[in-house]
């Protein structure tokens, strides 16, 4: 929901150029990053900075810094000291982060599909595929223990 002064106006720095929703998500989650992180998040268990400069992408940190900041700024994750490490941080899913298993799910069928991927990277995308629906609800319960505590 956007910011409307006493006159009904979008302040200029809050504005969109389009209302598109496709165009709105692509604006928070749109770049390669955000999605790689989401996917470390959902399917590698990565939590922590250092754990996310660590993938075979080889994200900068100054980059992994803006996308993690991004991603927790609009609600997607959410960022707290960690318990065990008192100059960690700890990152999260939130349940605007997990509605995103099956974007994440689609893009890596697609990937699979058409894309020249090996057996072994291609592995998971497929028992993906092979397991539809219910083997997200499942995923998306173990997501929602992991990232909320079960909530």
């Amino acid at each position: 929901m956007q910011a409307v002064s006493r006159t009904g106006e979008i302040p200029m720095a809050i504005q969109q150029k389009s209302q598109c929703p496709i165009n709105l998500a692509l604006e928070v989650v749109g770049d390669r990053w955000s999605l790689l992180i989401v996917r470390d998040l959902m399917f590698a268990d990565k939590r922590h900075f250092r754990e996310f400069l660590q993938s075979e992408e080889g994200i900068s940190s100054n980059i992994l810094t803006e996308r993690l900041n991004t991603l927790v700024e609009h609600g997607v994750l959410s960022k707290t000291d960690d318990p065990t490490h008192k100059q960690k941080a700890l990152y999260s899913l939130t349940p605007v982060g997990i509605d995103l298993l099956p974007v994440v799910t689609q893009l890596g069928i697609w990937g699979r599909k058409h894309r020249p991927v090996t057996a072994e990277s291609g592995a998971p995308a497929a028992a993906l595929e092979k397991g539809g629906p219910a083997l997200q609800k499942k995923m998306r319960a173990a997501l929602r223990k992991a990232h909320l505590g079960g909530r």
